[in-house]
């Protein structure tokens, strides 16, 4: 019985020692390493076209649920059925939700919404948007009869009457414009002109035109005033026919970048102050977002014999290039680009994921170069989209600094609005990135071809 016990004993220890040997030889000369899995920290690949509209109705879902286009009678707290018998003596609110409904926030959320619509051939998005332009178009004219009548009378539109800032204006013009290309029929016009009146007109500017503020110093250019008034000239030169509006939109695009483009890092200074002798440059993720984004909305609607177009153009480029110097490994880019320890941030990853996807889809870069980067940066936003909805990792307003701890230390939240619109763009044009082109896994990378490639080989010829 001993020498039995013995033998499989013996018979264990031989067949470790082999599965030992045979787990040994598991290595260059027999193993393809090069197929290992790699433990990445996003999801890595091609995405799908119905994994990204997944995405982009979770973001819907959420914002229709908790940014109702409704207006309450404050006293009573009940729904004002009908506009236009709204009295002098009411004080009225936008029912509350998560979000102001009148915002250059929001006017980027309305603009993602109807390229999501256009882009996935859902109605639903476009719809969120025109049902809230139907009710500022009704809101608009009977406030401003009964401001006429009562000195003070309380409601939520005054920044639509009253423009105070850029931000009050651009994005929420541009939106509405876009609505009407969209097809929408209500009267928006009162308001675009309001709005293009005060941009054109009103707004401080030096000497040479450039758009500026007096805060926080006197003679301020920041960078994010591009958007806050670019695309919204631009958009009114198509709608309008009227060239002074592309002139205008091409001036601030070459006059900001000559003062505040760093051509060694391809990455553009958020603040820069008329009179200082130096300019410290801090280079904060979401302006140079929107700078990037202006560029393109600018370019959308240019002329191709434009003057200046050539010029912004090469901005543009040089820019993407520069950006694809500073994405990190997971798909993000940093709070502040050339910094690897800012923490990395949700909004201006979407933006440079919207903005480079569109300017591959109209030939400005090359599919080939960045095609794979905003596949891994669409990869990352979609990670920060939860199960509600919710964008998450978006930095919260944010007014210019001069010194690395003011964005270092810049909160995070998901009620920071500005990450929405941005997530929704990014979603929509990176279907139609996909559709236009053909990305394929080739030897563990994502590659971009100019043609169909149907094999699941390894693929070595030039495309």
């Amino acid at each position: 019985m001993l020498k039995k016990i013995n033998s499989f004993i013996l018979m264990l220890a031989i067949a470790s020692a082999f599965t030992t040997v045979q787990a040994q030889k598991a290595n260059d000369v027999n193993t393809p390493l090069h197929l290992s899995k790699p433990d990445y920290d996003t999801p890595y690949g091609i995405p799908s076209e119905e994994s990204i509209v997944a995405t982009l109705d979770r973001v819907y879902e959420y914002l229709e649920s908790t940014t109702p286009s409704v207006v309450i009678d404050l006293g009573t707290g009940e729904k004002i059925e009908k506009i236009n018998k709204i009295k002098s003596d009411q004080k009225i609110a936008f029912e509350q939700g998560d979000f102001r409904p009148v915002s250059y926030e929001w006017g980027v959320t309305y603009a993602g919404m109807l390229l999501a619509s256009q882009n996935t051939d859902d109605p639903k998005y476009a719809k969120y948007t025109l049902d809230r332009m139907n009710l500022l178009a009704e809101l608009y004219p009977q406030v401003m009869k009964l401001e006429q009548k009562q000195s003070g009378f309380r409601h939520p539109i005054r920044s639509v009457l009253h423009p105070h800032a850029l931000d009050d204006a651009g994005a929420m013009c541009a939106a509405m414009i876009k609505s009407k290309d969209y097809g929408f029929e209500g009267e928006l016009d009162p308001m675009i002109t309001n709005y293009m009146d005060y941009i054109s007109n009103k707004e401080l500017r030096l000497e040479d035109g450039t758009l500026a503020r007096n805060r926080p110093m006197k003679n301020s250019l920041w960078l994010d005033d591009l958007f806050m008034s670019v695309p919204a000239l631009a958009q009114m030169g198509q709608y309008s026919g009227d060239n002074r509006y592309f002139d205008d939109a091409v001036k601030q695009v070459i006059q900001f970048s000559d003062r505040m483009f760093n051509h060694e890092k391809g990455l553009y200074m958020h603040a820069y102050i008329i009179d200082m002798k130096e300019h410290p440059q801090f280079h904060w993720g979401r302006a140079n977002g929107w700078a990037i984004m202006t560029m393109v909305e600018l370019l959308e609607v240019l002329p191709e014999d434009y003057k200046g177009r050539d010029k912004v153009l090469e901005y543009l480029q040089k820019h993407i290039y520069g950006l694809s110097q500073y994405q990190s490994g997971s798909g993000f880019w940093h709070q502040l680009l050339d910094r690897n320890d800012s923490y990395l941030e949700t909004s201006a990853t979407a933006i440079f994921t919207y903005s480079i996807a569109r300017a591959i889809n109209r030939g400005y870069v090359d599919a080939k170069a960045y095609g794979p980067m905003v596949c891994l940066a669409w990869n990352a936003i979609a990670s920060k989209v939860n199960a509600r909805g919710q964008v998450e990792g978006t930095c919260v307003g944010t007014g210019m600094g001069f010194d690395p701890a003011f964005y270092y230390y810049r909160p995070v939240n998901v009620y920071a609005a500005h990450g929405y619109g941005p997530v929704l763009l990014a979603g929509a044009e990176m279907i139609t990135l996909l559709d236009q082109n053909y990305p394929k896994m080739n030897d563990s990378a994502v590659q971009f071809y100019n043609q169909e490639i149907n094999t699941d080989e390894p693929i070595f010829s030039e495309q």
